[in-house]
C-alpha cells in the first residue's frame, strides 16, 4: 500500500541532494537510490559511461514464466537552479500542500513515486503478471548520451514496454516533434571599417540568412497534437572589432520538425537557401534527435489511458513540443510513451514545485497500472 508519509519524505530526501546538469555528477543521488531500493531487498546495477555519471539499474521480477518486461524509468538529473527563489532551491520545503525545490517536477517526484511504488509492491509481495524494470538515468537534461542512449545501445535495458516517467498531471505523451540543432558558419572578407565596399561583411550575409529561415515555409502536413514545425537562432557570434569587415559569422539554429518530416529533405532546402546568400559557409550538425509516434489505439496507450482516468478523469493524450526520450526506443521497435505526475509549467522555473496530493494519487494509479488491476 502507497505510504504518503514516506513518499513526502523521500521525494524531500532527493530534493536536497544537487544533481545539476551542467555540470553533471549524479553520484550522489544514485548512491542514495541504490541503498534505498537496496534496504527493502531489491539488488541493483550501475553502469556509468562515465566519471560521476552513474545510472541505476534494478528489476522487480514477476513469478509468470511468459510474464512480459516493462520498463519504468525518471532520470535523475536536473537543470541548474539558478538564482532568485523565494523558496531555497535545495530545501524541500512543504507549504500548503506544495513541495518545493529544484527538480521537484522534473523529475525528481516521478523518481520518488517509482522508488515508492516498488517498495510497496515488495512489502505486498505482489503478484505480478510482468516484470517490472526500473532504469534511474543520468544525463537526461544534456541529451542522455550517458544514460539511456548507451543503455539502450548495449542492450542493458531490454523490454516489451517502456514508460518514461517524465512528465506531468497524467498526461501521456503519445507524439513529439524530432530536433535537429545546428551550427551554420558563414565566410566572407576582411577590409578596414572605413572602406566596406572593399570587404565583404559576413555578419550582413547571416543576417540574411536568418531572415530566410524566419520566412521559411515547411511542407507539412498539420498534426492533431502539435504546433507547426519550427525555427529558433539560439546563438550568433560574428567579427574581431568594431573597426573592421567582419570575415566571418557562426549562428546556432534550433529546428523542430512534425512526425512523417524528413530531416534529409529539411537539411537540403536548408543547404540550398543558406547557398543563395552566401558563397564560403559550412554547416555542422550538433544534434538530431527523430520524431516519435505511437497510435492511440495502442494497447499499452489504451491500457495506461484506462487506468489514469480511474484516478484522473482529466488526464489526456498529448504531443511534446520538445524532445523526450521517447524517441529513443524507435530504433529498438520498443514501444514507449512519457507519463508523470509534476505540476504543468513547473519545469526548469524558479520556485518550482509538485502536489503532494498529485504524487500520491500517481503512485496508487502506477502501482495499479503495474499489477495489472
Amino acid at each position: 500500500m502507497i505510504n504518503q508519509k514516506r513518499l513526502t519524505k523521500l521525494i524531500q530526501s532527493l530534493i536536497r541532494i544537487n544533481s545539476e546538469n551542467p555540470p553533471g555528477n549524479e553520484t550522489e543521488i544514485a548512491r542514495f537510490v541504490q541503498d534505498y531500493l537496496g534496504g527493502f531487498g531489491l539488488k541493483c546495477a550501475v553502469y556509468e559511461f562515465a566519471q560521476n555519471r552513474p545510472n541505476v539499474v534494478s528489476i522487480l521480477r514477476s513469478n509468470s514464466r511468459d510474464a512480459k518486461t516493462i520498463l519504468i524509468s525518471p532520470h535523475l538529473d536536473t537543470v541548474p537552479a539558478g538564482k532568485g527563489w523565494k523558496f531555497p532551491p535545495f530545501s524541500g520545503l512543504i507549504k500548503n500542500g506544495k513541495i518545493y525545490g529544484r527538480g521537484a517536477t522534473d523529475c525528481k517526484c516521478n523518481l520518488a513515486v517509482a522508488m515508492e511504488v516498488l517498495n510497496s509492491l515488495s512489502e505486498e509481495k505482489a503478484k505480478l503478471n510482468r516484470h517490472i524494470l526500473f532504469a534511474a538515468t543520468a544525463d537526461e537534461e544534456a541529451g542522455s548520451g550517458l544514460g539511456l542512449v548507451p543503455l539502450l545501445q548495449k542492450n542493458i535495458l531490454k523490454s516489451d514496454y517502456a514508460l518514461i516517467l517524465d512528465s506531468d498531471e497524467f498526461d501521456i505523451v503519445v507524439a513529439q516533434k524530432g530536433l535537429i540543432h545546428f551550427k551554420i558558419s558563414v565566410s566572407g572578407r576582411k577590409a578596414h571599417g572605413a572602406y566596406p565596399w572593399k570587404g565583404i561583411n559576413a555578419i550582413n550575409i547571416a543576417s540574411g540568412i536568418i531572415k530566410d529561415l524566419e520566412n521559411y515555409k515547411f511542407s507539412y502536413k498539420k498534426h492533431p497534437l502539435l504546433r507547426r514545425p519550427t525555427i529558433n537562432i539560439g546563438t550568433i557570434q560574428g567579427g574581431d572589432k568594431v573597426n573592421m569587415v567582419a570575415d566571418w559569422c557562426v549562428f546556432e539554429v534550433d529546428l523542430r520538425y512534425l512526425p512523417e518530416m524528413s530531416a534529409k529533405a529539411i537539411l537540403a532546402d536548408i543547404k540550398k537557401l543558406i547557398a543563395g546568400r552566401a558563397k564560403k559557409f559550412t554547416i555542422e550538425i550538433d544534434g538530431l534527435q527523430n520524431p516519435y509516434e505511437i497510435a492511440k489505439d495502442h494497447p499499452l496507450v489504451l491500457a495506461l489511458s484506462k487506468a489514469w482516468r480511474r484516478h484522473k478523469p482529466k488526464a489526456k493524450l498529448k504531443g511534446s513540443e520538445g524532445a523526450t526520450v521517447i524517441t529513443f526506443f524507435k530504433e529498438k521497435n520498443i514501444p514507449a510513451v512519457a507519463t508523470g505526475f509534476g505540476s504543468e509549467g513547473c519545469a526548469h522555473i524558479n520556485d518550482e514545485y509538485a502536489e503532494i496530493g498529485e504524487l500520491c494519487r500517481g503512485a496508487r494509479a502506477l502501482e495499479e497500472f503495474l499489477k495489472g488491476e
